[in-house]
C-alpha cells in the first residue's frame, strides 16, 4: 500500500504519521511518499516523519521528492493538504478586506473565496496527474476551502475524492459528551464550515429538543476567536449550529473582534510554524510534539486516517465527510457538495439520507451558502470576474456589489501571481 502526501512540509504531517503508525495493525503501508515544492520546509518536516516510522519499528519506505510524478506513481492514496501561497497569501485573504469593512478569513467571506481561486486550478493539475500515474487512487483532500473543493474536483473531473475537515469529529464527540449519549447518531448536515447538528438520537429517542432548552452549542476551535451562542440564540436557530456558523450569525462583533486584533490568525500561525519548524530540526526528536496543539487542526490526522482504513477494509462505519449530495438532502441537488454522515467502505461514501427536516430557516440559509459555492467555482475554473461578483452578492459576509469589486479587485491585484486563470481579463 502506497500513501502519498502532497503538502508534506505542512507542520500538521506528523499528526498524519502518527495517525498511521496507531493504523498499523489494519492499514498495511508499504511506501509513504512525502511531497512538497517547498525544499526548507519538506527537509525538515519530512526528515521528522522519517525519524517517527523509524523509532515506531513502521516496515515503511519512506521518500522525500519534490516531484508531483515520482510522488503519485502507484500510489493507493493521494492525501492534500497544499496552501498555495502559503502563509503570507492568507495573511493577505485576512487583512484586505478590512479595508473594505469585510470580514477577513481564510474559508468564509471574500478571503475563503480568493484562497478557493488560488487552490483549485492547482488541485485540478494534481487531478490531471493522478489520472496519469494512479487512475485508482483515491483522493482525500483536507486543503481549504474544502467543501468548494469538493464542488469543484467532483463536477469537474471523474476523480474518486473525499472532502475533510476537523470540525465534525470534534462537534459530534462534545455534543455527545455535554449529553452524556456516547452511542448517540448525530445529524450533522449543511456545508464545510456552515453546518448544523439536526438530530442526536439514541435508543430510538432524539434528544435535539432537550439538547436546544439546555443551550447545548458546538466547541470552538483554537483558530476562532469564538463567543458562544446563547440558549435563545441557538432556540431560535433551531438546530446546534457549528463553531464557523459564528461568522454568519454574529458579523458585525466578529468583524469589529477581527479589526481590533493585534494580528490576523494568518500572522499568528507564521509565528507558531516558525517555532515548530525549531523544534523538528532537533535530531533527537521521533514522536510528534506537544506544541503542534496549538495550529488548531485538532483530530484532524484521526479523521484522514480513519477514512483511509475504512475505505483500504470496506469497514462501512458511518463519518462525516464532503462528498455529493445524491439525495441525502432533499432541498440541494444531487451533485451539490455537501458535509454530511456517510457510510464509508470500499467504494468511497454513501451519504445517509436526512428525513424529515422541517427547519426551513437552516435548509434556506445552506441553499443561500451552496449558490455562493456553485458560482465561485465557476469563477475559479473559468477565471470569470462576472462569476466571482454573482458569488460574492450571494455570500452573506460580502453582498454588496461595490463593495466586493472594489475588494475583489485589490485581491486579484495582490494574489495574481497565483491566480493565472484571470490574467486573460486583466
Amino acid at each position: 500500500m502506497k500513501i502519498c502526501i502532497i503538502g508534506a512540509g505542512s507542520t500538521y504531517t506528523p499528526e498524519l504519521v502518527e495517525g498511521i503508525i496507531n493504523k498499523r495493525d489494519t492499514l498495511p503501508v508499504t511506501e509513504l511518499y512525502f511531497m512538497d515544492i517547498d525544499e526548507r520546509k519538506l527537509n525538515i518536516v519530512g526528515s521528522l516523519c522519517q525519524r517517527m516510522v523509524s523509532a515506531a519499528g513502521l516496515p515503511c519506505k519512506t521518500v522525500l521528492t519534490m516531484s508531483y510524478e515520482e510522488a503519485l506513481e502507484g500510489a493507493d492514496f493521494v492525501l492534500a493538504q497544499i496552501r498555495v501561497g502559503k502563509l503570507p497569501a492568507r495573511v493577505l485573504d485576512e487583512k484586505i478586506p478590512l479595508k473594505y469593512n469585510l470580514i477577513g478569513q481564510e474559508t468564509c467571506g471574500i478571503g475563503g473565496m480568493f484562497k478557493g481561486l488560488r487552490t483549485i486550478p492547482v488541485m485540478m493539475n494534481i487531478v490531471k496527474l493522478m489520472e496519469k500515474h494512479c487512475p485508482n487512487a483515491w483522493l482525500i483532500n483536507f486543503s481549504n476551502p474544502s467543501g468548494i473543493l469538493t464542488e469543484a474536483l467532483l463536477n469537474y473531473t471523474n476523480v474518486k475524492m473525499v472532502g475533510l475537515c476537523n470540525v465534525p469529529i470534534n462537534t459530534v464527540d462534545s455534543i455527545r459528551r455535554n449529553m452524556n449519549l456516547p452511542e448517540a447518531y448525530v445529524e450533522y448536515i449543511g456545508l464545510n464550515h456552515f453546518a448544523y447538528i439536526t438530530k442526536i438520537v439514541d435508543n430510538g429517542v432524539d434528544y435535539l429538543q432537550k439538547a436546544l432548552e439546555e443551550g447545548v452549542s458546538g466547541p470552538a476551535m483554537k483558530n476562532i476567536p469564538a463567543s458562544g451562542f446563547t440558549k435563545e440564540q441557538v432556540a431560535a436557530i433551531g438546530a446546534i449550529p457549528t463553531c464557523y456558523l459564528e461568522y454568519y450569525y454574529f458579523k458585525d462583533s466578529k468583524l469589529e473582534k477581527l479589526k481590533k486584533a493585534e494580528r490576523t490568525r494568518g500572522e499568528t500561525c507564521m509565528k507558531i510554524e516558525e517555532e515548530l519548524l525549531a523544534i523538528y530540526q532537533d535530531a533527537e526528536l521521533h514522536v510528534k510534539p506537544e506544541q503542534l496543539s496549538k495550529r488548531g487542526g485538532a483530530r484532524y490526522s484521526e479523521v484522514a486516517i480513519n477514512l483511509v482504513n475504512s475505505i483500504w477494509n470496506d469497514t462501512n462505519d458511518i463519518q462525516v465527510v464532503n462528498t455529493l449530495n445524491k439525495g441525502a438532502l432533499d432541498f440541494l441537488d444531487d451533485n451539490d457538495a455537501v458535509e454530511v454522515c456517510a457510510y464509508i467502505g470500499k467504494d468511497g461514501p454513501k451519504p445517509i439520507p436526512c428525513r424529515d427536516i422541517n427547519n426551513d430557516h437552516i435548509k434556506e440559509y445552506i441553499k443561500q451558502l451552496k449558490a455562493y459555492e456553485k458560482h465561485a467555482v465557476k469563477a475559479a475554473i473559468y477565471g470569470s470576474k462576472e462569476e466571482a461578483m454573482r458569488a460574492l452578492v450571494m455570500n452573506p459576509l460580502v453582498g454588496d456589489l461595490a463593495t466586493a469589486e472594489k475588494c475583489f479587485d485589490e485581491m486579484l491585484e495582490a494574489h495574481k501571481a497565483y491566480l493565472p486563470q484571470f490574467n486573460k481579463e486583466n
